[in-house]
């Protein structure tokens, strides 16, 4: 099964593979683990894998390189985001989405993956400093001469959107959607529609909050301790809207999880799901949303487990929020 990212965009497979949780964010990284994942995907007929060149500062695209090694590069669809920029300690310095910052980045990304182009690749946020005419501008020269296929967008709102389309076409959308975050349907979703742009929501399962797997003994010794989603009476409420989506899963004879990731492909035919599995079994179990076909009426039994705007708390601290042209 396959979905076509935009009018102009690739086809992929209809669930893309997240990559980041494993080499960053998620408390240790295990290799050997995540590259049979990596093989596990592929296998399955995953053909989409989705990294950031700041993820582990730079571990996340050696390890693709890694498990990419010896197969045919034409049947991955590699999509990079790139400009936050990381200190020896991990901490964040900034972000940098100028045209030089760009080409760096990306000869960086080439020599990383170890490929002659990137299928896409885009800015991570929007550059308050930098007018995203000027960053589309210089991957538009990038794309001429062949290291990048297509272009994206993250985490940017309608009007940037626009913006950056009006001087190159644009493959996808990179954007937090779930069904606890639909933010995205307001302005963001139809404008992406009327321009034929496609979309590649990442947190589907909410960073776990919403996979079934979660509860409150779990703890979050990673960077989900700063989330208010995963806070106090924000917790608790959002772990009682899992529960009533349990029920409506043990119906239908599938888990939370599946149940969740099949919401989010049911949306429409140009959304492409990113799972951030980083485990076999984690993905074998995502793979089975593929599988759930949600009816109208099943659609709202999911809406009146977890209505819009149920969800407790913003998916990121303020000082994140702040930073994110999408929740402008």
């Amino acid at each position: 099964m396959t979905r076509k990212l935009g009018t102009t965009g690739p086809t992929v497979s209809t669930i893309g593979l997240g990559a980041m949780g494993m080499s960053d964010f998620y408390g240790p990284a295990d290799r050997p683990e995540s590259i049979a994942t990596i093989h596990a995907a592929m296998e399955a007929g995953i053909t989409l894998i989705d990294t950031g060149d700041f993820y582990g500062s730079g571990h996340n695209e050696l390890l693709i390189r890694e498990a990419l090694a010896g197969k045919p590069r034409d049947k991955m669809v590699i999509s990079v985001k790139f400009g936050a920029m990381r200190d020896p300690a991990g901490g964040w310095t900034g972000f940098d989405a100028s045209p030089a910052g760009m080409k760096n980045a990306l000869a960086y990304s080439l020599q990383r993956l170890g490929t002659d182009y990137i299928d896409i690749y885009r800015p991570a946020r929007l550059d308050p400093k930098v007018p995203i005419e000027e960053t589309i501008g210089a991957m538009a020269e990038m794309v001429k001469a062949g290291y990048i296929r297509h272009i994206g967008l993250s985490e940017v709102g309608a009007e940037t959107i626009r913006r950056a389309h009006a001087v190159h076409p644009i493959a996808d959308l990179q954007i937090e959607y779930s069904l606890i975050s639909r933010n995205p349907e307001r302005d963001i979703m139809p404008t992406l529609r009327e321009l034929g742009i496609g979309m590649t929501p990442y947190g589907v399962l909410s960073r776990g909050l919403i996979s079934g797997h979660w509860d409150k003994s779990s703890g979050t010794a990673d960077f989900r301790a700063m989330s208010p989603r995963f806070q106090g009476e924000n917790l608790d409420r959002n772990l009682a809207l899992v529960e009533k989506l349990r029920e409506v899963a043990q119906r239908k004879g599938v888990t939370v999880a599946q149940l969740a990731i099949a919401w989010v492909a049911a949306q429409g035919a140009d959304i492409v799901p990113l799972v951030g599995a980083r485990k076999r079994d984690r993905l074998k179990e995502a793979l089975g949303a593929l599988d759930v076909t949600l009816t109208p009426a099943d659609l709202a039994e999911i809406e009146g487990a977890v209505p819009k705007g149920a969800a407790a708390g913003d998916r990121y601290d303020k000082h994140s929020m702040a930073m994110l042209d999408s929740e402008r």
